[in-house]
């Protein structure tokens, strides 16, 4: 059984229902879920929105290899109404999932990087995988979420929903 961290989140429609849409579909479609952050509320990263993101992150159980997670994930991105993702930069949407972590995986491709390349960039990322999972060790930086969180630039607002 694979351990997969996925950061799950979007700012258009119904926020709340949204997270609860794609929990069950990722049970459904990846594997179980068997904990779960807090719901983060966080403005927007890396452009302009009028409407802020609420931001969750799942540990699932899978039996799928990091790429058929990856596939699997912008399939359920796509069914729950997320647009092709544009060259030009970030862009609200009803949903984005990202695979934070996979095991102890480290490796870098065009298509996908493990540990996720920017999450220790992200307060948003950071707040939720430190409230559950704060003694994980980063496999490269090799510092824990709590440590990645109190070194962390990133000076967007986030706050804990439930």
């Amino acid at each position: 059984m694979n351990k997969v961290l996925l950061l799950v989140g979007g700012n258009l429609g119904d926020r709340f229902s949204n997270l609860e849409n794609v929990k069950a579909l990722i049970e459904e479609k990846i594997g179980g879920v068997v904990e779960e952050s807090s719901i983060y509320e966080s403005e927007p990263w890396g452009f302009e929105h009028a409407q802020n993101f609420y931001n969750q992150v799942l540990e699932v159980e899978s039996l799928y290899t990091e790429y058929e997670i990856l596939d699997i994930a912008q399939e359920i991105e796509r069914v729950m109404g997320r647009k092709a993702k544009t060259k030009t930069g970030y862009e609200g949407r009803p949903m984005d999932i990202d695979i934070l972590f996979y095991n102890d995986l480290v490796f870098e491709t065009e298509r996908l990087t493990i540990p996720h390349p920017r999450l220790h960039e992200r307060r948003f990322t950071l707040m939720p995988l430190a409230q559950k999972w704060n003694s994980l060790l980063h496999p490269v930086l090799n510092k824990t979420m709590e440590e990645l969180l109190l070194e962390c630039k990133d000076e967007g607002w986030v706050r804990k929903l439930n």
